[in-house]
């Protein structure tokens, strides 16, 4: 089966950092764009970040822009999300998903798994 697991997350002051990994399973990366998301109680799931499947095409939402940097190691089948000047706004659970040809790995709520969380607080 296709798997994606998240890790890499916990507590950090403001202004800390945190680096999230992303780890695909039954599948191998180097074909498929990736995406971040995250999601807080009450809210809907965001986009967050993605990458293209060779990394020429990296994009972010503006309130992470200049403080998040998405990369990606094909050879570990691994995509990595390191955030920097972490504020309390980031605090989410995170996600990953990958997609080719328009269809993604994780399609229903149900996919989603835990995530990995993100608390951003002193």
């Amino acid at each position: 089966q296709l798997q994606l697991v998240e890790s890499g997350g916990g507590l950090v002051q403001p202004g800390g950092s945190l680096r999230l990994s992303c780890v695909a399973s039954g599948f191998s990366l180097d074909s498929y764009a990736i995406g971040w998301f995250r999601q807080t109680p009450g809210k809907e799931r965001e986009g967050v970040s993605c990458i293209s499947s060779k990394g020429k095409s990296i994009n972010y939402i503006n309130s992470v822009e200049g403080r998040f940097t998405l990369s990606r190691d094909n050879a570990k089948n691994t995509v990595y999300l390191q955030m920097d000047s972490l504020k309390s706004e980031d605090t989410a659970v995170y996600y990953c998903n990958a997609a080719i040809g328009g269809v993604t790995v994780r399609r229903g709520d149900d996919d989603w798994g835990p995530g990995t969380q993100v608390t951003v607080s002193s």
